[in-house]
C-alpha cells in the first residue's frame, strides 16, 4: 500500500521509501495538528512555516527557476503522504504545486525573474478564480488597478502570492497577474464553511484598488492547454506544456489514495480487541474480513490507476513530447476512476466501523468528510470528465474550457 506507512495488518511498501519523502520529517507535526486544524478551520502556523521551509515547495519548479524539477510521480507521493496526515494541509500544498506549474506556463520566459524569486523564497501561491469570480482592471499609467472579488482561494490565507484573473473595463478577454497577498487592498474573507477540508482556507479574496504593474499582466487564453501545446508558444521548459488541470487531477487521485489508505490503516488498528454485540470479537467476524479485503483491493487498484498515469506523464516529459488531447483526457480519466474506487473503499470502511466506531471518535469521520470534496472538485468532477471522455470516444471535439 502507501509508501509512507508501515502497518503490518496488510501489505506495505518498504518503509525506507517513506524516509526519501521530503515531507517525512514533517508528517508527525502535520498529523498532530490535523484535528485542531479541522476544529479551528486553520492550519497551524508552525505547519505552514515548516512547509515553507521545506524543499517540497520547490518541486514543481524546474532547475532553470532554482527548483527541483521533480517528477509528477514524486510530487504525487509527497501529496499522498501529507493528505494522509491532514487533508486540509494536503489540499493547500496540492494547490500550490499545481498552480505554480500553471503560472510557469502562463507567465513564461518573460517573467522568469519573478518565478525564480518565488522559488528561491519558497513563497506559496494560490489561484482564487472559482464560480462567481468577478474582478475588473483599469489602466492607470504603467499600472493596472484591480477591483472585485475572487472565490475559492484555497490556501489563500497561507499564501504569499495570489493569481488575479480579471478583464479590463469594457473588454471580455481575461488576463492574469500576480499580486502579493499582504499588499494594500487585498483582503481575504473566511467564507469557507463547508463540512470538508475545513482548514483549507478556500475563501473569497477581495481586491480593492489593488495596484500591479502592467508589465506583469499576461493574456489568459482559453482553453490554455491548447495554447500551451502550440510550438510557437514560448515556455520555460517543455514540462509546462502539460496541462495543470490534468496534473491537479492526478495529484488529487494520489491524495485520495492517501486518505483512504490512512482510514483503512486506522480501522485495522481500531478493531483490535473490540467486542461486537453478543460478545463476538470484531476481528474474527468473516464480514469484517470480506469488507476490509475488498477495501484493500480497491485502494490497490486506485493507486495503480493514478500512478500509472503519473508514470506515463513523466515519460512524456522526459521525451520532450507535447501532450495531446487524448493524453489530457487519459489523465483526467485515471484520476476520476481512482477517486471512485477510493470512495467505494471509504464506504466499506464506514460499514466495518459501524455505529460504535463513529461514536468512539476516531479520525475516520474527519477523513470521510474531507474526502467528499475530492470527487466534487470541478477539475475532476465525474460529470465533467465522463462527458468529455465520451465525446472523445465518439470522435467529437471536446468542449472543456480548462
Amino acid at each position: 500500500m502507501g509508501s509512507h506507512r508501515s502497518n503490518e495488518n496488510y501489505p506495505s511498501a518498504d518503509v525506507a521509501e517513506s524516509n526519501s519523502l521530503l515531507v517525512a520529517p514533517l508528517l508527525p507535526l502535520i498529523a498532530g495538528q490535523a484535528a485542531e486544524a479541522d476544529a479551528t478551520r486553520s492550519v497551524a502556523p508552525t505547519v505552514i512555516a515548516a512547509l515553507k521551509g521545506n524543499d517540497v515547495m520547490r518541486m514543481s519548479a524546474v532547475r532553470a527557476l532554482g527548483g527541483l524539477e521533480s517528477s509528477v510521480t514524486a510530487m504525487g507521493r509527497e501529496l499522498e503522504a501529507v493528505a494522509a496526515a491532514c487533508g486540509s494541509t494536503g489540499w493547500c500544498l496540492w494547490n500550490h504545486l499545481c498552480v505554480f506549474h500553471f503560472y510557469c506556463g502562463l507567465l513564461g520566459p518573460a517573467h522568469i525573474g519573478l518565478l525564480r524569486s518565488i522559488t528561491a523564497n519558497r513563497h506559496w501561491v494560490c489561484l482564487p478564480a472559482g464560480a462567481g469570480t468577478g474582478v475588473i482592471g483599469r489602466v492607470d499609467g504603467d499600472e493596472v488597478v484591480l477591483n472585485g472579488i475572487a472565490s475559492f482561494g484555497s490556501g489563500g490565507r497561507y499564501s504569499d502570492y495570489a493569481g488575479v484573473t480579471f478583464v479590463f473595463e469594457g473588454e471580455r478577454q481575461p488576463h492574469l497577474t500576480l499580486v502579493r497577498t499582504d499588499q494594500q487592498g487585498v483582503r481575504i474573507d473566511p467564507t469557507w464553511k463547508a463540512m470538508s477540508l475545513r482548514a483549507s482556507a478556500t475563501d473569497h479574496v477581495h481586491y480593492e484598488e489593488v495596484r500591479a504593474p502592467l508589465s506583469g499582466v499576461v493574456p489568459f487564453p482559453l482553453p490554455y492547454r491548447v495554447a500551451f501545446r502550440d510550438p510557437a508558444y514560448a515556455v520555460i521548459d517543455d514540462r509546462y506544456r502539460e496541462d495543470w488541470v490534468a496534473l491537479s487531477d492526478l495529484w488529487l487521485g494520489c491524495m485520495a489514495v492517501g486518505v483512504a489508505d490512512a482510514a483503512l490503516k486506522d480501522a485495522c488498528i481500531g478493531i483490535q480487541g473490540r467486542i461486537a454485540i453478543m460478545g463476538v470479537k470484531m476481528v474474527e467476524r468473516p464480514t469484517i474480513h470480506v469488507n476490509l479485503g475488498h477495501a484493500v483491493a480497491l485502494i490497490y487498484a486506485a493507486r495503480a490507476a493514478v500512478y500509472d498515469s503519473c508514470a506515463a506523464t513523466d515519460a512524456r516529459i522526459a521525451a520532450h513530447q507535447t501532450p495531446t488531447e487524448g493524453d489530457y483526457l487519459e489523465q483526467l480519466g485515471a484520476s476520476m476512476i481512482a477517486l471512485r474506487l477510493c470512495d467505494e473503499a471509504m464506504r466499506l470502511i464506514l460499514r466495518v466501523l459501524g455505529g460504535n466506531g463513529l461514536r468512539e471518535g476516531q479520525s475516520f469521520e474527519r477523513r470521510y468528510r474531507d474526502f467528499q470534496a475530492m470527487p466534487l472538485h470541478i477539475n475532476a468532477h465525474p460529470d465533467r470528465v465522463s462527458e468529455q471522455l465520451g465525446r472523445h470516444a465518439l470522435g467529437l471535439a471536446t468542449e472543456n474550457p480548462f
